[in-house]
């Protein structure tokens, strides 16, 4: 069982269950991440001899993907563990990495990323929190605007202003961090309702420098070396699940609903070019998210040009598979009969998660004529 396999078999018996109500009641799907933990997905990326799975960035792509189909929050969700722990587990200290891992593997705890800024928006490698420098530790004031997984990830990587004049430093925050405050009642997304993502205050949070992740002034260079490639690669993992996720939808919907004398929505021609069309794109989309995975994996020098369209093509696909398939849907999936609204307005999520869908799309311009990406 490969780790598609193994994330849709988990997704089938603890997701789909209450995929719909996480999106009803709008609210983070703790019991899922509990099993996750149980069942040792958190340690996916955590290598064996450090007591994990192992797992490569394709691994992380297949497990994104196959729990997305059952829950885009779920899939997003549980992405953002993986990014944060991999750019701990890359240029953290050893003393950070082993109190991190042995918390992850030991007491299931997951980690989170809270980048997004009010004023830099998809543009979150230019942080305007405030930071003191004392000696041994760091003083961290500001806001986030929308951080994932808000009050229950254990721990939330955050971009700060280095000791290094100009550049930035990544840092990681505890929950439960005095003068550390989530603002849950602003939380009010159209889809994708189960994030939990709202605006982080850091009122004064003081940090040990064991929290610190790698040298001063290195935090840009983790952003672009670590965070993108797992983190736009995930993206573009989740989308590919929830595009097929409707594809599945419109289908199951075409062929049930029948007419008085037997035949289907699936019978009309119409319908028919529009149930290839999704298809189409959903697969292709697919087939995309995992030739970057491979590309990623041998460590191919072009492998982020291929990551950046995947997920172009995968946001794109879903945005555009969900307005095909509401038409199949007609007034039932309107009238929220079934999951197709829930998955269109999840779609539309993916095109503002940063870095959004335009500034990738400028960045793969640049990257496939040799112009250098911020």
């Amino acid at each position: 069982m490969n780790s598609y396999e193994r994330a849709r078999e988990f997704a089938k018996k603890y997701v789909d269950p209450i995929a719909t109500k996480i999106d009803e009641e709008a609210r983070f799907p703790k019991e899922i991440f509990d099993k996750l933990g149980e069942e040792g997905f958190f340690k996916l990326m955590i290598p064996k001899e450090m007591g994990g799975e192992g797992g490569t960035i394709k691994d992380h792509s297949q497990v994104c993907q196959g729990l997305a189909e059952s829950c885009a929050t779920v899939g997003l969700c549980y992405m953002m563990h993986n990014v944060a722990l991999m750019c701990i587990l890359g240029q953290g200290s050893e003393e950070l990495k082993k109190k991190i891992v042995g918390e992850v593997i030991n007491e299931r705890k997951f980690c989170a990323l809270a980048y997004s800024e009010l004023g830099t928006g998809t543009h979150f490698y230019k942080p305007e929190l405030n930071i003191k420098h004392l000696d041994g530790e760091a003083v961290i004031s500001g806001k986030k605007s929308m951080v994932t997984s808000a009050e229950y990830a254990s721990y939330y990587l955050v971009l700060a202003p280095s000791k290094k004049e100009g550049e930035i430093d990544n840092w990681v925050v505890p929950l439960g961090s005095e003068g550390l405050k989530f603002e849950m009642e602003n939380w009010h997304g159209m889809g994708m309702r189960g994030n939990a993502s709202c605006p982080m205050e850091l009122n004064d949070v003081h940090l040990d420098e064991l929290y610190k992740i790698g040298e001063w002034g290195s935090g840009l260079g983790q952003v672009f070396s670590i965070v993108a490639p797992f983190f736009i690669l995930g993206l573009a993992s989740v989308y590919s699940g929830l595009g097929r996720a409707i594809s599945r939808a419109a289908v199951e919907h075409a062929t049930a609903r029948k007419y008085p004398d037997g035949s289907s929505l699936a019978n009309i021609e119409t319908v028919q070019i529009h149930l290839a069309k999704i298809y189409n794109r959903v697969n292709a989309a697919a087939a995309l998210t995992a030739h970057a995975a491979d590309k990623a994996v041998r460590g191919d020098a072009d492998a982020v040009v291929d990551i950046i369209a995947a997920r172009i093509a995968a946001s794109e696909a879903a945005i555009e598979t969900s307005i095909d398939a509401m038409r199949v849907g007609g007034g039932k999936a309107y009238n929220k009969s079934g999951p197709l609204e829930r998955l269109m307005r999840d779609a539309y999520a993916s095109q503002i998660m940063a870095p959004s869908v335009d500034v990738l799309t400028i960045w793969l311009g640049k990257l496939i004529t040799d112009q250098p990406i911020p």
